[in-house]
């Protein structure tokens, strides 16, 4: 995470803007995610519905996260083992924003029994485009999805955990993490439908006294929780990343 654009990337969200260069971000430890090959079956993220849940294993969730074929006009990565930073190295000064923290940080909320990480960049037209045009490429904006599994109610514990931090931190905290401070001025609220229950926000970061705008999305379906903190170079997302949560969606079913 040692770029040049590590002041840039602290301020955003003191982990996740790194998405943009190196796939850094954060969740759950992931060692035993499994490499499907996607050709197999993927389960169900709703077949858990009922409860008790059972908590899919971190190869079942590499099955069902969005990949390349699933996102016409995105390149989708794969965090690497190394980036991966575990959910105790970013906090809030206020325990009740804790839960944006993460989703803003590539982490997935609470205690997921296992995680699985994705970085989808939406790929500019370039062709023919002119140097500013070009320019203006670098600034596509990034997405980072993270996916959760759970036992029992976990997912809908996450799940409320988002919905009160949403409300109580609408007027901003400070995210803690990576050694830095960092100041989230507003989280106002957004509309998305997704899953059995789903929350969206656009995210205001104070960056040296100027406006730093990102989105997050969340859903839930059956016991699984998914999350997208969506950043560009530009210091501003105007939309909210539906075509991938859409997608996302789909595959969890």
């Amino acid at each position: 995470m040692r770029t040049s654009m590590r002041n840039a990337a602290v301020a955003a969200t003191a982990v996740s803007l790194a998405l943009l260069v190196t796939a850094c971000g954060g969740g759950e430890k992931s060692g035993d995610q499994g490499k499907g090959s996607g050709k197999e079956a993927a389960p169900s993220a709703s077949a858990t519905s009922s409860a008790p849940a059972r908590a899919l294993s971190a190869a079942e969730l590499e099955k069902l996260i969005v990949e390349q074929a699933d996102l016409p006009g995105h390149q989708v990565q794969k965090a690497k083992a190394g980036e991966i930073a575990l959910a105790s190295a970013v906090s809030a000064d206020k325990p009740a924003c804790t839960p944006l923290a993460h989703a803003m940080s590539y982490i997935a909320t609470g205690k997921p029994a296992a995680s699985a990480q994705r970085k989808a960049i939406e790929v500019p037209k370039t062709e023919g485009a002119s140097p500013e045009d070009a320019l203006g490429a670098l600034a596509a904006p990034v997405t980072g999805v993270t996916l959760g599994s759970y036992d029992g109610q976990g997912a809908q514990e996450a799940f409320a955990s988002l919905k009160t931090a949403g409300t109580e931190c609408a007027g901003g905290f400070t995210l803690i993490g990576g050694g830095e401070r960092t100041k989230i001025s507003k989280v106002a609220p957004e509309t998305l439908t997704a899953g059995e229950e789903s929350l969206a926000w656009t995210v205001t970061t104070d960056l040296d006294g100027k406006p730093w705008v990102t989105k997050l999305v969340a859903f839930r379906q059956g016991n699984t929780l998914a999350s997208f903190s969506t950043l560009s170079f530009s210091g501003t997302v105007k939309a909210l990343p539906k075509a991938i949560v859409d997608a996302q969606a789909a595959k969890l079913g």
